[in-house]
Parts: C-alpha cells; structure tokens; sequence
C-alpha cells in the first residue's frame, strides 16, 4: 500500500529559509520560515545497540535514541535537506544523514517512501 498511510502520524518538517543578509557585526540574519507538515507517516523507534558486555547489555538497559521516519515522497517541500529539523511527538529532532529515497517498485510500479532517521536534539 503506498503512503501517505490513513492511520500515520503528521510529522512537521522545521526549515529555515536561505539568509537575507548579514547583520551589523558581520553575522548572517536567520531567513524566513518554510516549515510544512508531512500527513500520514510511519514513524518508529530507533535504539541504541549496547555494546557488547558493557553495563547496558548486562542490565538489559535500551536506550530510545530518535525515530525512523517513512514519509510520502509527494509531499510539498520535498526533498528533505540534511539541514532540516523534525518535529515528532512534541520532541524537536535533527535529521541524520542523507533522507533515502525508496523510488518505485520494481512490481506494481507505485511509488516507495523516502526514510529518514530522527535524533532527539539534546544539549
């Protein structure tokens, strides 16, 4: 079944648009907001994998560490930029490596998702 998927979660896509220009002192002016709304996206939870004998393991601690995303291709906005922000759940997070694009399937010819890991932001 390709996305957008009826019961998937709307995930906001937080981008900054391109500097107008620098400030006084030199420092680039943050440029307008281009935030949009992805509807009907599989989001799942990432965790960290303990190293192996570390307290973690022996605990059997795991560790949620941000979301795998599956987000409709056609969506407005797209494609993602590495430089993009993920609001997911209320939880700000930074996108983490290069968005990937699923394309088409080879079988039915419909269009995949593209996929992307959200980190919490913390610090």
């Amino acid at each position: 079944m390709p996305a957008p998927y009826s019961f998937g979660e709307t995930v906001r896509i937080v981008r900054t648009g391109e500097s107008p220009g620098r400030d006084p002192r030199g420092q680039p002016l943050p440029g307008p907001d281009e935030s949009f709304d992805i509807p009907g996206c599989v989001v799942t939870p990432r965790a960290e994998t303990p190293q192996v004998g570390g307290s973690q393991q022996q605990e059997r601690d795991t560790v949620i560490v941000g979301w795998t995303v599956y987000a409709p291709a056609d969506q407005p906005g797209m494609p993602l930029r590495t430089t993009d922000k993920a609001r997911i759940r209320g939880v700000d997070c930074d996108i983490t490596g290069e968005p990937g694009d699923w394309g088409r399937s080879p079988f039915t010819g419909t269009r995949g998702v593209i996929q992307f890991a959200a980190d919490r932001v913390t610090g």
